[in-house]
């Protein structure tokens, strides 16, 4: 990523953070008093990117696959379950065949 684009991404941050619409215009009036200067497309490619983007939203749910905020704790406590479901069925099916007087050591 160019220093281009990361000054876009936090003048973007910035504006959101503040709760501000993210135009071009602003954006560049950010990186200007933070004296950083930039190739002229940026600010307006990031404008019409992030246009009606909730980018609170997006961060909160970057790299959970599902949209959860908790993706891999709860796919973790998930897989558990499924897990010990799988032992409790091939258990009550062990014993179903002890039963009928199949058991391996009789």
């Amino acid at each position: 990523m160019s220093n281009s684009e990361l000054a876009c991404v936090y003048a973007s941050l910035i504006l959101s953070d503040d709760q501000v619409d993210i135009t071009a215009d602003r954006i560049s009036k950010l990186l200007s008093a933070a004296n950083v200067t930039v190739e002229p497309f940026w600010p307006g490619l990031f404008a019409k990117a992030l246009d009606g983007v909730d980018i609170k939203s997006l961060i909160c749910n970057v790299g959970s696959g599902s949209g959860a905020p908790a993706g891999g704790a709860a796919a973790a406590e998930e897989t558990k379950a499924e897990v010990k479901e799988e032992e409790k069925k091939e258990e009550s099916e062990e014993e179903s065949d002890d039963d009928m007087g199949f058991g391996l050591f009789d």
